[in-house]
C-alpha cells in the first residue's frame, strides 16, 4: 500500500480546514505546531522532512489540544530534546502515552505499520516494555470510551481512503512486548 504524505495533508485539510483554519504542512527540520499571526492566517502543523509517520504523530497532538492549547506555539507543551536522563524520559513517556495511542489508531485505519518512539536515541534507556504497554492499554480505553472527536473523525476518513474496515477494534492491535528495538506492531 502507497503512503504518501500528501495524502495527509489534501485528507487532513478536506477534515479540518474549514472548521479550525489549520493546515498540515510538510517541514524541512524539526516538527512544531504555528499557531496564527500577523505573518500566517492559519494555524499549521509542521512536521519533519516529509515523513508520513511524523506526519501522523503531529496530527495526534493536535487532536489532543484544547482550544486554548492550540492558540500557543507546540500548544505550550513542555519538550527536551533527545539526550533526556532517566527522570525527564519517564516525564516524556507520560504525555506521550495518549498521543502515541492515536497515532497507532491512524496508522491501523492506514494500513501502516506502527513503531512506537521513546524519541531519546542518545539519553537514559527507555523501558520500552512498559511503555509499549501503557499506549496499549490508553488504545484500549479510547477503543471502549471513544477516541477524542477529532481523533475519531480522522481515523474514520483515513479507513476509508484506505479502505481498511471500519470501526477499529482491539484485535486490529498487536501488542508485542518482545520487539524492545523495533516498537509495536500493528497488523490490520
Amino acid at each position: 500500500m502507497r503512503h504518501d504524505y500528501q495524502d495527509l495533508i489534501r485528507l487532513f485539510e478536506q477534515c479540518f480546514y474549514q472548521s479550525y483554519k489549520t493546515r498540515l504542512v510538510k517541514g524541512e527540520d524539526e516538527p512544531v505546531y504555528l499557531p496564527a499571526n500577523e505573518h500566517c492566517h492559519d494555524h499549521q502543523i509542521i512536521f519533519a522532512h516529509g515523513y508520513y509517520a511524523s506526519a501522523l504523530h503531529e496530527i495526534s497532538h493536535w487532536c489532543m489540544a484544547g482550544e486554548a492549547r492550540r492558540l500557543l506555539e507546540d500548544f505550550g507543551y513542555w519538550y527536551l530534546p533527545d539526550g533526556r536522563n532517566a527522570e525527564q524520559q519517564n516525564e516524556f513517556e507520560k504525555v506521550e502515552i495518549k498521543p502515541q495511542a492515536i497515532e497507532w489508531a491512524f496508522c491501523v485505519a492506514a494500513g501502516k505499520k506502527f513503531n512506537i518512539s521513546a524519541d531519546n536515541l542518545n539519553g537514559a534507556e527507555a523501558d520500552t516494555k512498559n511503555f509499549k504497554i501503557s499506549v496499549y492499554q490508553q488504545v484500549k480505553e479510547f477503543i471502549e470510551k471513544g477516541f477524542p472527536m477529532r481523533a475519531q473523525k480522522f481515523i474514520a476518513l483515513l479507513a476509508e481512503f484506505y479502505q481498511v474496515p471500519f470501526p477499529l477494534t482491539l484485535e486490529h492491535f498487536t501488542l508485542n512486548t518482545q520487539l524492545t528495538d523495533k516498537g509495536l506492531s500493528a497488523h490490520v
